[in-house]
């Protein structure tokens, strides 16, 4: 065996440098981060955000399709309006044929509407529901998404018209622009929601960490401050590359996260060293030379991991990659130059605003815990260390029957049944989906040719509706329109079940491969099958061949930063096994509360026997990139203290000790936050926070706590063996060791006058003096 000791270093490193500077010139510092903040944010305004189309978001089969729709047809949206008996009336009666023609009249001549179709019209056959109490108006509006999002709004007036005026009978509308625009508001609702949640509760989990508002508000504040700075960013941005409405929560998500943890590395690690009896001016200094490269380690760590989003072949996680890399960067580059502004001189402002009682208790805490890691990660650890072959077994196979639901996981994309339910306009669609089963969810069959209206077409035609009614699978209205230039044909086929599940599915199998094929045969031409179930197929198909690429980049990429981290071959294997482990565990969770339905009642939401197909991909990437941030910055300690001349057992009780409360405040601070978006109306939400949270929480309590320490402690100085064959690799290595000896060894730990002053204060603030 080979341990590599760490090269001699010459020169501080670059985040000690960074520090530095930032403390001679805090002015400078902290005008120039609240600058670019305030400037990307005028600058987003200014050039404003493009959102994208759904042109070229697809995939396969139906991502041609789709866009031979697109250049053949005019931008339009179609719109639906129900009108429904709930009292025995049938579409044949008075007043039912009245209300329909009220709701034709109400919609007729409204900006941008033609094609109104009655349900009593020639060629309107399927319009009336086979019990005869359901009928449908049909109409569309011309205009591109924005457009018709706005000329909707005349006509939804005129259904509510109509509807007040008959009472009697059940009036509503769901289309492609009443559902955008319901939906988006449902969004921005959710998102706002998780906004106003997530600051206040990071809030109170930070002054219950520091005892002191001001001091708590840094890390919120650089977390906020790094979220703004990048939506400011992502405006212009957006002129070059398509970036998806759901970026804002993943930039969110990951900014108050990474935000956060990175200010806490500092704030922890400047107050430890304060503690322990250094000047403050010293105390900064290591903080910068230690918990700053921690810092830059972990952001390019997580940034490389957030990379693999670029890598899955799909527009949508290509912006979720942007979104998410840009706002790590922000944060990293924020940690490491206004928090050592903000922390130079003597600190003291910090602790104003100090909570009565609270302040005196998280000093004598802070003075208690610099070694020992407080009383309750030590009840964890003790016994861990005592027993480390028990502690690996238990832990492993814990989090191993937790990932076994993995094993028969189902991927399917959730379209409208991840819709909360209560929406108005989901109302109307689950009364339309009873009425007129596949309706609003056909599949499409496009085909392109010179002129779609010969004779052998005509046929081929009449034998496509032949077929897939034969099949049982295709219900009726099928509907044939033709292109404005007569080049494309589409043909709506209602398919059984909900369009993500196994009957949807079957039916698409059927189509694709019996009954198109044969169509295409008969017409002469190529055909493509598009709609909801053909895409969530095509995508789902996309992730399934894409995941081996990803996971091998991120694990590879990984894996070597980790090696000349910390010059060792088996922290690099050990950390990946174990965020496989972190990862797989979440993935169980996942699927047991929300494919199997067993989180039903308490999330609020009903199962539809699948995860949602971008998920098990992009909560891969994130939590590999946020688990590192713990994983770099105990590690870190660890191999400062090994780098000191302690034995491997003590520095990793060391490590973990002195780490403990900064990664037990910052879990609980992404676990909060994670779980508010669990709390969300929308589902996918839902499963995305349920699986960072749960994840985030296996993390730092069985990975951190017990795994982590267990293993290295079974591994002993076989943790840092780097073979002679690859000692000729570049090294990060670790200045901060001669960082700390630059500063001269830790005086005697007695309290310091900061902490002195805190418990006079404090003793004052409780006897009532001013």
């Amino acid at each position: 065996m080979t341990s590599s000791p760490p090269p001699a270093q010459h020169s501080p490193s670059l985040a000690a440098r960074i520090g530095r500077w930032s403390t001679r010139h805090r002015g400078k510092a902290i005008a120039g981060w609240l600058a670019f903040v305030l400037a990307a944010l005028v600058i987003g305004n200014a050039v404003g955000t493009i959102t994208p189309s759904d042109d070229g978001s697809g995939h396969g089969d139906s991502a041609t399709a789709d866009r031979i729709v697109n250049d053949a047809y005019p931008d339009q949206a179609s719109e639906t309006v129900l009108v429904q008996s709930e009292h025995g009336r049938k579409a044949t009666d008075p007043e039912f044929k009245a209300t329909v023609n009220a709701v034709i009249k109400g919609v007729t001549g409204k900006p941008g509407v033609v094609e109104v179709q009655s349900p009593y019209g020639k060629g309107a056959g399927g319009q009336i529901s086979p019990d005869g109490r359901s009928a449908l108006v049909q109409l569309k509006i011309d205009g591109d998404d924005d457009l018709t999002e706005k000329r909707v709004d005349a006509v939804e007036a005129g259904v509510k018209a109509a509807a007040a005026a008959h009472p009697a009978l059940f009036v509503g509308q769901f289309g492609d622009a009443s559902a955008d625009k319901a939906l988006n508001k449902a969004f921005g609702d959710d998102f706002a929601k998780a906004g106003m949640l997530s600051i206040p509760v990071t809030l109170v989990i930070l002054v219950l960490t520091f005892g002191a508002l001001i001091a708590a508000g840094v890390p919120l504040l650089l977390g906020v401050t790094a979220v703004v700075g990048t939506i400011g960013l992502l405006g212009p941005i957006s002129h070059v590359v398509s970036l998806n409405d759901f970026i804002n929560e993943v930039v969110l998500l990951v900014g108050l996260a990474v935000g956060v943890d990175y200010s806490l590395f500092y704030l922890r690690r400047e107050r430890e060293e304060k503690a322990r009896g250094h000047s403050p001016k010293d105390a900064v200094a290591i903080a910068a030379a230690t918990s700053g490269r921690a810092v830059l380690i972990s952001g390019v760590t997580v940034i490389t991991a957030m990379a693999g989003m670029l890598l899955a072949g799909d527009s949508t996680f290509t912006a979720l990659g942007i979104g998410a890399m840009l706002v790590v960067l922000v944060a990293m580059l924020g940690s490491v130059t206004v928090i050592p502004a903000l922390l130079s001189g003597s600190g003291k402002w910090l602790e104003r605003g100090r909570i009565p009682f609270l302040g005196k208790r998280m000093a004598k805490a802070r003075e208690r815990d610099v070694e020992t890691g407080g009383k309750g990660w030590n009840l964890i650890l003790n016994p861990v260390l005592r027993h480390p072959v028990v502690s690996v077994v238990s832990a492993t196979t814990l989090l191993l029957v937790m990932a076994s639901p993995l094993l028969h996981m189902h991927t399917a994309d959730s379209g409208v049944d991840a819709i909360p339910r209560n929406l108005p306009v989901m109302k109307v669609y689950d009364k339309m989906q009873a009425a007129f089963p596949g309706g609003e969810i056909p599949a499409t069959v496009v085909i392109k040719a010179k002129d779609v209206r010969t004779e052998k077409i005509a046929k081929a035609v009449d034998g496509l509706k032949r077929d897939a009614l034969a099949s049982g699978q295709v219900k009726r209205p099928i509907d044939v329109s033709i292109s404005p230039d007569h080049h494309v044909m589409s043909i709506d086929l209602p398919i059984v079940g909900n369009g993500n599940n196994a009957a949807s599915n079957g039916a698409l199998a059927t189509l694709r491969g019996d009954v198109v094929p044969k169509f295409a045969a008969a017409a002469g031409t190529k055909a493509y099958v598009t709609g909801d179930t053909a895409g969530s197929k095509d995508f789902n198909d996309l992730m399934k061949s894409r995941w081996p690429i990803v996971f091998g980049f991120v694990l590879s990429l990984a894996f070597l930063l980790l090696l000349m981290t910390f010059r060792s071959i088996v922290i690099p294997i050990k950390a990946i096994v174990l965020n496989l482990l972190s990862v797989g565990a979440a993935y169980g969770v996942l699927t047991w509360v929300f494919q199997d339905g067993h989180g039903e009642k308490l999330l609020g939401f009903n199962s539809t026997g699948s995860i949602t197909s971008w998920l098990p991909m992009f909560l891969f990437v994130i939590l590999f990139g946020l688990s590192m941030d713990y994983h770099v910055f105990i590690l870190s300690r660890i191999r400062e203290a090994y780098d000191r001349g302690m034995k491997t057992e003590d520095a990793v009780a060391s490590g973990i000790r002195t780490t403990a409360g900064t990664v037990t405040s910052a879990a609980i601070v992404m676990v909060a936050v994670f779980a508010i978006f669990a709390t969300l109306s929308y589902l996918d939400f839902k499963m995305m926070g349920v699986g960072l949270a749960t994840a985030i929480l296996i993390d730092a309590t069985i990975v951190r706590a017990v795994l982590l320490p267990a293993t290295m402690k079974l591994l002993g100085d076989w943790n840092w063996y780097l073979p002679k064959w690859l000692e000729w690799l570049p090294s990060l290595g670790h200045e901060e060791s001669a960082v700390a000896a630059a500063a001269g060894p830790a005086p005697v730990r007695i309290p310091s006058r900061d902490v002195l002053d805190d418990e006079r204060d404090d003793d004052r603030e409780a006897a009532g003096v001013a």
